[in-house]
């Protein structure tokens, strides 16, 4: 911007004045827009989320507004509950696989005549 010739201060200039002059530009605000006609908004049940599929039914059908309510807060929390009783069956399931695998590599590895005796005797109910 070296092309502007460089401002000079003076009294009149009307950068230092208290109270806004008549070269600031104060808005007005925006008229009020005319408000356009309400259309109700139509979501089928089969648009919905599906979170959201089993209260419209619900709703639809006539049940109480306590009942989604019941369904909305209870519905996580079966979900959460389910989860924490899969995850815990599983993990009763990998240690009674490891027990298994234990019990068997240390009975084939017993030395004797017992040993493979019990190894054998596992063996034939292996099979069977």
């Amino acid at each position: 911007m070296s092309h502007l010739p460089a401002h000079q201060h003076h009294a009149g200039c009307g950068c230092y004045l208290p109270v806004p002059g008549p070269q600031v530009h104060v808005p007005e605000p925006y008229p009020t827009p005319y408000p356009a006609p309400q259309v109700p908004q139509v979501v089928h049940v089969h648009q919905a989320a599906p979170d959201r599929t089993v209260q419209r039914l619900a709703l639809g059908a006539g049940t109480g507004a306590g009942a989604v309510a019941a369904g909305v807060y209870f519905g996580p929390l079966l979900v959460a509950a389910m989860t924490s009783i899969a995850i815990t069956l599983a993990v009763v399931a990998l240690v009674v696989a490891v027990i298994g695998w234990t019990v068997t590599s240390v009975v084939r590895a017993a030395g004797g005549a017992e040993g493979q005796a019990a190894a054998k005797t596992l063996r034939r109910k292996g099979k069977s």
